[in-house]
């Protein structure tokens, strides 16, 4: 099974496995997301996903483990005979031979991030009791440092360089072991925290664009000014130097694309201007982009 559809709206994989994958006991086999607009059948582009997959709406039995986290909208999540109310920040988790099924309420549609994978390692866990079909719906709250794993989980896939499939399934652990400790602690942030984590989450969802720090404090229903100093307060930075470490973090990623150009990186972030990228890249990280880049790859230098 090998697939990759990618639009506008939508980026999803599914991947072949390899006899050196299937050595790790560890096995990422699909990642994605998906915006369902409001009134969409779902799920949306039914007939480019692989055919075990297409019935999710009416109900389905996987033979992998999938990580399900919605990040917009609301909907219904039906498993082993309960189900959940899904509202953004919560995570579905599917186990392999369960029967369940999930979609967007017809009125609010949803986004959703997946990741799928299996393995003798993951089905040692789920023997061993680590994880369990008890807890299958974690209310986790809109967090960066997910979303930001579902990303990178996303360009590994994307790419495929030697050893995504390690560094992919090292992604999943981290967000298994997130939940888990989630779950454990039963954790409820209080009220500023949950400020900071969803302006985290604004800004990591679009850290390609030039966003407007007001607009968020709009969003979150607090001024500018009370939002500034509940963020420094927490993070130790304001949201303006927040937010450009998130980009000089993700063009450090695009720029280990070997086909990428610093130019494409810069607009692709925002940055009408590639120098003033350049300049604000080299100030962050000490070194130009471009040097960046010929260290990455040193048979280009000559270039």
């Amino acid at each position: 099974m090998s697939s990759c559809h990618e639009g506008q709206d939508s980026v999803f994989h599914y991947l072949p496995v390899s006899d050196e994958d299937e050595k790790l006991g560890m096995i990422c086999t699909t990642a994605g997301v998906v915006n369902t607009p409001a009134h969409v059948d779902y799920p949306r582009d039914r007939k480019t996903h692989p055919a075990p997959f297409r019935s999710v709406a009416e109900g389905r039995i996987l033979p992998i483990f999938q990580i399900v986290y919605i990040t917009r909208g609301e909907g219904i999540f039906n498993a082993d005979g309960g189900q959940y109310k899904v509202r953004p920040g919560s995570i579905m988790f599917i186990l392999p031979g369960h029967v369940h099924s999930y979609k967007p309420l017809p009125e609010t549609g949803w986004q959703e991030y997946w990741v799928g994978f299996m393995g003798e390692y993951f089905t040692r866990m789920l023997v061993e009791g680590i994880i369990s079909p008890r807890h299958i719906f974690f209310d986790i709250g809109l967090r960066s440092d997910l979303l930001a794993i579902y990303k990178r989980i996303l360009e590994e896939v994307k790419i495929q360089q030697p050893l995504y499939q390690l560094r992919s399934c090292s992604a999943i652990l981290t967000i298994l072991a997130e939940m888990l400790t989630h779950q454990r602690r039963g954790d409820r942030p209080n009220y500023y925290q949950q400020i900071v984590e969803k302006a985290k989450f604004l800004m990591e969802s679009r850290v390609e664009s030039a966003i407007s720090l007001p607009d968020i404090s709009d969003e979150l229903g607090i001024s500018a000014s009370r939002f500034n100093e509940i963020f420094k307060t927490y993070t130790a930075m304001t949201p303006h130097q927040y937010f450009i470490q998130l980009k000089i973090y993700r063009a450090e990623r695009l720029l280990e694309q070997e086909e990428t150009s610093v130019k494409e990186v810069a607009l692709s972030l925002g940055f009408e201007d590639q120098y003033y990228f350049s300049r604000l890249f080299k100030n962050k990280t000490g070194i130009a982009p471009s040097e960046w880049k010929r260290h990455l790859y040193p048979e280009n230098r000559k270039n």
